[in-house]
């Protein structure tokens, strides 16, 4: 699975983690993360993402 980062703040978006904080499995992709997901860091959208 890929990851992606965070155009704005850097965070790094890895399934093999997922996000602890937000309710994500491990083992989730970027793709299957809900549609309101937020960048954990700094609240952007997912579609200020960019694949790694």
């Amino acid at each position: 699975m890929d990851k992606y980062v965070c155009d704005p703040c850097g965070y790094v978006y890895d399934p093999a983690e997922g996000d602890p904080d937000g309710d994500i499995a491990p083992g989730t992709a970027f793709e299957d993360l809900p549609e309101d997901w937020v960048c954990p860091v700094c609240g952007a959208d997912k579609d200020q993402f960019s694949k790694l």
